[in-house]
């Protein structure tokens, strides 16, 4: 698979802060690819240096074999982007918008942008101001998936949309990616990546984290096991687990223990050895690694 995003060691900073330190994202052509991290994580820097609107410190950037810096006006015919802060003419149409938008990138497949206009539900007949946030996205977005672009580049793109919106959104990436365009996703309703994304790269402070397919950086991360240990039990249990690896496995009689892969196999059978009821063996989520490196605890 060809990359679409090749970017190696980028480095922005702005004054004595670097924003983004030395970072590396490959995105793979017709994938789906998540970019995870908080606020800060330099996220959105990344995304403007791809776009040609801010100028990599150091590094090797290219988006479909282009160098942003130097060929931006090319590459922006060739990308949808969508932010998830939309700020649009305040004084036209919903519908003037979407001209605007088709005039500068010059190519336009209406029959879509009409079908989308319809499955959003959107009103282009109304002044931009009278809109709500969601309603601003949902014109980006109709020109996003109308467009006949090779790679969208989506930045919190359903920040305002109700559920049901978000659920035709995740509709709108399959198709576009059915058809074959690529599309780097940053967001951070994880429920949202998992379902979408094939890879994804997570970071913090502007570095590298974790990146790779999701299905393997579940299985890197391991499993998360649950037991009930009755108190005549508990020594057995807890002698089959250290012999198992696991040190402190926590008070009874209910146990949650984050178990890496490799050994999974031995703390199943120290519980079923020890006669522990109740066993389960979930595998790492995408939303499990994330807070392991950002401390995100559920509300």
């Amino acid at each position: 698979m060809s990359a679409v995003v090749e970017v190696d060691g980028l480095v922005k900073t702005f004054g004595r802060f670097a924003a983004v330190d030395g970072l590396d994202l490959h995105v793979g052509a017709g994938e789906v690819h998540g970019f995870l991290g908080p606020n800060g994580a330099g996220k959105s820097t990344t995304i403007r240096v791809l776009l040609g609107l801010y100028r990599a410190t150091a590094g090797r950037v290219r988006v479909l074999g282009l160098d942003p810096a130097r060929r931006p006006a090319e590459l922006t015919r060739r990308i949808s982007y969508v932010p998830g802060d939309v700020a649009l003419w305040p004084t036209l149409t919903g519908q003037e918008v979407l001209d605007a938008l088709a005039a500068l990138r010059g190519t336009r497949d209406r029959a879509a942008e009409r079908r989308l206009v319809d499955a959003f539900a959107l009103d282009t007949r109304r002044q931009v101001r009278t809109y709500s946030k969601g309603n601003r996205q949902k014109v980006v977005l109709v020109a996003a998936f109308a467009a006949r672009t090779e790679l969208l580049v989506l930045d919190e793109p359903t920040t305002g949309l109700d559920p049901l919106m978000e659920e035709l959104f995740q509709r709108c990436v399959r198709e576009a990616v059915a058809q074959g365009r690529t599309v780097l996703l940053s967001s951070h309703v994880l429920a949202e990546v998992e379902a979408l994304c094939e890879a994804v790269t997570i970071v913090k402070d502007g570095r590298l984290v974790e990146s790779g397919p999701v299905a393997q950086m579940r299985l890197l991360g391991g499993s998360q096991v649950t037991a009930t240990v009755a108190p005549e039990q508990a020594v057995a249990v807890a002698a089959g687990l250290r012999r198992a690896g696991i040190a402190d496995p926590g008070p009874g009689p209910d146990l949650r223990l984050d178990v890496p892969r490799a050994q999974v196999p031995a703390v199943l059978s120290a519980l079923a050895g020890g006669g522990a009821l109740d066993i389960t063996c979930t595998p790492t989520r995408l939303e499990d690694l994330f807070r392991r490196h950002y401390e995100v605890r559920a509300r």
